[in-house]
């Protein structure tokens, strides 16, 4: 009996190679950068599964091209790259990889809370240039971090292990979120923000972790910049585009808030000539909150897993839309 017919998007772990070798017959797509649509287009045509990740667009016109497509398994843990309603009416299962990447994030995102009040990036550039001269009572100076005031938007699963470290900073952490979650406001001694602007000005740093819907995009405009201290920090490690980067250039360009870190950005790549990057008050860094070894890892083999599934006709482990098998 022939295997199934599988292609992979992207050059991943080894051991999560194998996996789909020996259970497929799987083509790969072995490169750094993402397939060209048409590319993907023409490779999709006569597959009966498909690995990706966030950065190809899987929607209807992929569909049409993949006849015979039976799952897509999306090696992370958000799915808006996909048309999850056009993939549930055609009956085709996505699988994601939650879970298994929250602390990793958590702990890059507080990396860039950290980065961010003590300038670190910035003082690097600084030595780099050779403007170091001396130790100055002035130089560098930046905020701290035990004693202040993290507003967390969003309490999913990361937005929890950020407070979780910020009760080792001796921070008071205040959370906003469309869902209170009391039993989480004393385990881990936070406290609920009903109105998101109340939170912004209180905070000394805002750290977000929502996911990109219609109703978060450019959650974080002018309007919300505006209420912010001057002293504060903004960090994005969910989604790019919810943060409007207009907005929050003049932000920082004006001394509205004293700083930003983004791990995403709104076009990824961010363009060489976006005007954030001139900034010496921003740190950008390539979308790498979960790469670590060991989380990508296992990213993988989840990925794996629910492809698998998905090709013996069974609902992936962790599955989105699982009534699309319904």
């Amino acid at each position: 009996m022939p295997k199934p017919k599988v292609y992979v998007t992207r050059n991943i772990f080894e051991v999560a190679l194998d996996r789909m070798r020996e259970a497929t017959d799987m083509k790969l797509w072995d490169s750094e950068l993402p397939p060209p649509r048409d590319v993907l287009l023409r490779e999709v045509h006569e597959i009966d599964g498909l690995f990706c990740l966030l950065t190809e667009r899987i929607d209807a016109e992929l569909f049409d091209a993949a006849p015979n497509l039976k799952v897509v398994s999306n090696m992370a843990v958000g799915f808006d790259n996909i048309d999850l309603d056009e993939a549930t009416r055609r009956g085709i299962p996505v699988g994601n990889t939650p879970r298994v990447l929250t602390e990793t994030t958590a702990d890059f995102a507080f990396a860039l809370i950290m980065a961010a009040a003590r300038r670190v990036a910035e003082g690097d550039r600084f030595t780099r240039a050779g403007l170091w001269k001396t130790w100055g009572p002035m130089v560098m100076l930046g905020q701290d971090i035990h004693g202040s005031t993290l507003g967390i938007i969003g309490l999913g699963r990361i937005g929890l292990e950020i407070a979780k470290r910020a009760q080792g900073f001796s921070m008071r952490a205040i959370y906003h979120d469309a869902i209170r979650n009391e039993k989480a406001e004393k385990e881990y001694n936070i406290e609920f923000i009903p109105d998101m602007k109340t939170l912004l000005s209180e905070s000394d740093f805002v750290t977000l972790h929502v996911p990109l819907l219609p109703q978060t995009h450019h959650l974080i405009g002018e309007e919300e910049l505006a209420v912010m201290k001057p002293t504060a920090s903004l960090v994005n490690t969910s989604r790019g585009p919810v943060v409007d980067p207009k907005a929050l250039y003049q932000a920082l360009k004006s001394g509205s808030i004293a700083s930003a870190a983004l791990d995403v950005t709104e076009v990824e790549p961010i363009s060489m000539d976006d005007p954030l990057l001139p900034l010496d008050n921003i740190i950008i860094t390539p979308h790498i909150a979960s790469a670590s070894v060991a989380t990508r890892t296992k990213m993988a083999l989840m990925a794996v897993d629910n492809l698998l599934a998905g090709l013996r006709g069974e609902q992936p482990p962790d599955c989105p839309n699982p009534e699309a098998l319904q």
